[in-house]
């Protein structure tokens, strides 16, 4: 009886010991190391915020925003690719709508709406609609696409220049300098981040706040 007691209490102690060790492995020190290596780069573990000169927070650099103005205002904002639902021609630029619209390469509705989108943007570029590159008029799969293809920030290069009073080769090296190669040197497209590139250009988004 003594015997078989002394090995229940050992086997207790045992689970005891295994239950604290691993509470301590995964519980502690695990969430402490995964805690300790987003501090590497604190940017983008905070949502790679970005912020102005005054330093509030404008939005992510992950996010794809499009900045809108009223029907006829003059338009000073590089332009993203489709953001949000994409259920209507032009989605609004609202994160909050993402989603995909899952229609495919036979779907009526998708061809409608590119065909609507191509002629907005070269209504709005002055340029004739064979010259809007893809991206323009289809969104990403998330709708929150940051990029667009260089491609696209150079048809808007006119555009940017005659609204910001800035010569085309001041803007074409404001979007140089925010065109990322692909990753690894392999993977994707080049690419060209919007939101940084208003930034760049002066612009801050209605709606900003202090860290």
């Amino acid at each position: 009886m003594n015997t078989l007691l002394s090995g229940f209490l050992r086997q207790c102690v045992a689970a005891v010991v295994v239950l604290l060790g691993l509470t301590m492995l995964v519980g502690v020190a695990y969430p402490a190391a995964v805690w300790a290596i987003s501090r590497v780069d604190s940017s983008k573990a905070e949502g790679s915020r970005l912020t102005d000169a005054a330093g509030c927070t404008i939005g992510s650099s992950l996010i794809g925003v499009d900045p809108q103005v009223p029907p006829g205002a003059p338009d000073p904002y590089l332009h993203a690719r489709v953001v949000g639902a994409e259920d209507e021609p032009m989605a609004t630029g609202d994160p909050s709508a993402s989603a995909a619209s899952n229609q495919g390469p036979n779907s009526e509705l998708l061809l409608e709406n590119v065909e609507a989108r191509r002629a907005i943007v070269a209504a709005r570029e002055g340029v004739a609609p064979t010259q809007v590159p893809a991206d323009a008029v289809t969104g990403s799969g998330s709708g929150l696409d940051p990029h667009i293809s260089p491609a696209y920030a150079r048809l808007q290069i006119p555009r940017l220049a005659r609204e910001n009073r800035m010569s085309t080769g001041d803007v074409s090296a404001v979007i140089d300098a925010h065109t990322e190669g692909r990753q690894g040197g392999f993977l994707g497209e080049p690419r060209v981040n919007v939101l940084e590139v208003n930034v760049a250009l002066g612009h801050t988004p209605p709606g900003c706040r202090a860290p």
